[in-house]
């Protein structure tokens, strides 16, 4: 042990700037914790590996091991944007909580060569002495020195709102507040092994819970996935039976890999990365980006009361005037008395600001403590006292206040008693200098109350009329907490202590959390445990909070919400930090979130839409023996049929409560969209292509035909499979032109512009997608006849043989799937409705 670490706690005797500096390079320091490790390298990571990422950086490595460069080059490329949308949000959010915590911090005062110096929390180092004044936050643990007494806020340690007195030999913990008197403190514990670093520490191992939407879609993609592989080894079999070449085998993986929807991964990206923006607008910072969609599905709301519910401060609630004294003259004395004190706290500070007074000149003061419960003042007209109603009753003449008290205190209200010594001589101290009350009468009645954040009733409101549960878990009384709760409107029901807790085991745990609203001196372990067992019930739950004992809390529950004026340590380790301490804010991230739902619902529809039309027709036109259906180029078409539309559809969105059916209803959907158009599809594709080779078989085709033919594929007409050659690729246009037209008249079924459309859901008078659906099908009808558009994406020129089939068949096909939509025949054929009513009968 070094010498000054074994200082008497008599001296409060500092360290030399030499000692310090040397214990610093000796590993000695108060070197910060961090909660979660949020590091540059770790938020990339976290990014660069998620699972969509690694699907196509797979595909991508294997595209390129069969040389499709390009389609590798797409892939691989998808996932680094992927990646970086989402990681530049979470670093953006890095950098302005950390700009919020440097504006935050405050320096500290410690004892060097014999005088107080300011320093910074990382300065200090363990062997320190550190001068501690009303409003320091204390930084390191280690035992009160001198003979000062020091009154401490540890609420953002332990949740108890009421100030502690700290005497010699007494420990200060880092993450306290000093509120009342002054004195020195010995850094013994400091950095990672202080009591707030050792609370970080819990909280440290990085935790992300993925999101329902997240799970939906990764169970798609692993669906989409094990088919494809199926589909590929189907029909790679069937064409090595045929003697394949390298060429088709390429080509062949190319397409049926581009049915893994890569850009449902770039536009949930976006979309997270756009709400998360949005969000941090009004107030809501958005640390990781899936937290903006998983706030919307938040069904319980866990809050902290002191610094969460409250303000941290005090309110003056009112002033009741006792005997002769008018209500104007007991406001200013009171005023008076709270402004004269030397050593203000919060409660006097809250009393010097709401009334009216003088400072007075003091003569002997007893500062206000935890242990005496009251504070005196001598000034030139007698003797000011005020105190808890307890602390004073056996010194108090006058009437009888008990009545009064009660009713107040039952209120959650915190009461005190401002009085006037009978004597204005009478002595404050003992004979051997200890604080003495004399006799005293009754001034005036003050009632005092958490000041409740501008906004919580309203928020707290707005949460019932959404169906939220709400759950007040404090350090505090329990019957304090149910009165404040009954403040802020909700309806506390029956507190619980935590001492209640630790006796029971998970079933009656959470039995007791279901009925319960209110809990009171819950120990930080015993708030993530509540969390736990409210997880177990199928809740998705938010945890707000602001202190390092909400740190576990937070990262267990599905949605961990900071306030920006808390912790450090509780800001690192939530998912979402409110930048104006508003509750406020939440609505707006959780109407964002859900309008994220909704536009990523919709856009899967029409994902998933042409990934099935395309495997059904593949399979189709392959079985049939009619060439291989779609080019590597013809693929690409989705970006302008698919991609585009989706990326509107999903800003357009408007908010709706997620859809626990979201995957039922996504097969309702789909399925008979992908079964109708790949049928209709694989009809025009099958009559042009046996309409061509008929027609390029026969020695009389015209040569200008047979020209265009040859252009379009590269061989020559006395070339051995230049029939078959040409057919598909006269086919394959015909077949790309009515799927992409099919795909752009579906977005009309989702968000129908009248009731012609509106077999699958009602209109909701949004003609946006209607005007978008005339934009694009104008824009791709044009692009029909640019020939460096048709040679991109490896079709023909525009032909009357095309149109003349296609538009037929999209007339009959747009009838038959309103049909199936208006009739759910899909249900009916499955017997979905009467498994449903057999299902609810059965409950």
């Amino acid at each position: 042990m070094d010498v000054q670490e074994s200082t008497s706690l008599t001296e409060p005797a500092g360290l030399s700037q030499r000692e310090a500096e040397a214990r610093r390079r000796r590993g000695a320091g108060n070197v910060a914790v961090s909660a979660s490790s949020r590091s540059y390298s770790r938020i990339l990571r976290t990014n660069v590996f998620s699972f969509f990422n690694i699907v196509l950086f797979t595909i991508g490595a294997a595209l390129l091991a069969l040389g499709r460069y390009s389609d590798a080059f797409t892939s691989v490329g998808l996932g680094v944007i992927n990646a970086a949308i989402s990681a530049v949000q979470e670093i953006r959010a890095k950098r302005k909580l950390d700009r919020l915590q440097l504006l935050n911090r405050s320096t500290v005062t410690v004892v060097r060569d014999g005088r107080d110096v300011e320093v910074t929390p990382e300065e200090v180092v363990r062997g320190d002495v550190l001068h501690v004044r009303p409003g320091d936050q204390v930084v390191v643990d280690g035992p009160v020195l001198d003979g000062g007494r020091i009154e401490v806020d540890e609420s953002l340690l332990t949740g108890e709102s009421e100030p502690l007195l700290k005497k010699p030999g007494d420990d200060l913990l880092s993450g306290s507040f000093c509120v009342g008197g002054e004195g020195h403190q010995l850094a013994r514990d400091v950095g990672a092994a202080s009591y707030a670093g050792r609370l970080t520490a819990d909280a440290r191992q990085a935790s992300t819970d993925a999101t329902p939407l997240q799970r939906r879609i990764e169970f798609v993609v692993r669906l989409v996935m094990v088919l494809v592989a199926l589909m590929s080894a189907t029909i790679l079999f069937q064409a090595a039976l045929e003697g394949f070449t390298l060429v088709r085998v390429v080509q062949t993986t190319a397409v049926l890999s581009g049915l893994v929807p890569y850009g449902l991964f770039f536009l949930v990206a976006l979309a997270y990365t756009v709400g998360a923006a949005n969000s941090a607008g009004r107030g809501a910072l958005v640390q990781r980006v899936n937290a903006v969609e998983s706030v919307s599905n938040v069904d319980v709301v866990c809050t902290d009361k002191t610094g969460t519910l409250t303000t941290g401060r005090l309110a003056l609630a009112e002033v009741l005037p006792i005997g002769s004294v008018d209500a104007g003259t007991a406001e200013r004395l009171v005023g008076s008395t709270a402004r004269s004190t030397a050593a203000p706290n919060l409660t006097s500070s809250a009393l010097a600001a709401a009334l009216p007074g003088d400072t007075w000149p003091v003569r002997e003061e007893i500062p206000f403590s935890s242990s005496l419960r009251w504070s005196a003042l001598r000034t030139d007209d007698g003797v000011h006292v005020l105190g808890a109603p307890q602390a004073l009753a056996p010194h108090l003449s006058g009437p009888d206040l008990g009545d009064l008290v009660t009713d107040r205190t039952g209120r959650g209200l915190r009461v005190l008693v401002a009085a006037r010594a009978v004597d204005p001589a009478a002595p404050l101290r003992d004979a051997a200098g200890r604080p003495r009350l004399p006799a005293v009468e009754p001034v005036a009645l003050v009632a005092l109350a958490d000041e409740l954040r501008p906004d919580v009733t309203a928020t707290l409101a707005r949460f019932a009329d959404d169906g939220i549960a709400v759950k007040v878990i404090s350090g505090d009384d329990p019957r304090t907490v149910a009165a404040l709760t009954r403040q802020a409107g909700l309806t506390p029901g029956e507190p619980v202590a935590g001492a209640d807790l630790d006796a029971l085991p998970d079933p009656e745990l959470d039995a007791l959390v279901a009925r319960t609203t209110v809990f009171g001196r819950i120990a930080p372990e015993q708030k993530e445990r509540l969390v736990e067992a409210l997880r177990r019930q199928g809740g998705y739950v938010a945890m707000i909070g602001d202190g390092v004992n909400d740190a576990r809390a937070l990262k267990r529950a599905q949605v961990g919400v900071a306030m920006k004026s808390g912790s450090a340590v509780a800001r690192d380790v939530a998912d979402i930090v409110l930048t104006d301490d508003s509750l406020a804010a939440l609505a707006p991230a959780r109407h964002e979130g859900r309008r994220i739902i909704n536009g990523i619902g919709t856009s899967m529809q029409v994902f998933l839409a042409r990934v099935g039309t395309q495997a059904l027709v593949i399979l189709a036109v392959t079985m049939l023996g009619l060439g291989f259906p779609y080019s590597p180029a013809n693929v690409g078409l989705t970006l302008l049929t698919v991609g585009v539309p989706t990326l509107f559809l999903t800003a357009w969105a408007r908010p709706s409560a997620p859809d626990p059916q979201l995957l039922a209803n996504l097969g309702r959907f789909v399925v008979p969209a992908a079964v109708l158009t790949a049928a209709a599809g694989v009809g025009v594709y099958a009559y042009h292509y046996t309409t061509l080779l008929e027609g390029l078989s026969n020695a009389g085709a015209p040569p200008g035909f047979l020209a265009a033919f040859e252009r379009f594929t590269g061989l020559s007409s006395d070339d051995v499979g230049f029939a078959e050659a040409a057919a598909t690729i006269g086919a394959q246009t015909a077949l790309s032109t009515f799927v992409s037209y099919a795909a752009f008249l579906l977005i009309l079924f989702l968000k129908p512009p009248s009731r012609l459309f509106g077999s699958w859901t009602r209109p909701d008078g949004d003609r946006r997608p209607a005007v978008l659906v005339a934009v694009l099908v104008a824009a791709f009808s044009g692009l029909l006849f640019v020939p460096w558009f048709t040679e991109y994406f490896g079709l023909t020129d525009a032909a009357d043989p095309v149109f003349r089939t296609v538009l037929p068949a999209l007339v009959v096909w747009f009838a038959l799937l309103s049909a199936a939509y208006r009739f759910r025949v899909l249900d009916r054929a499955l017997g979905l409705a009467q498994l449903s009513a057999s299902g609810a009968s059965g409950r």
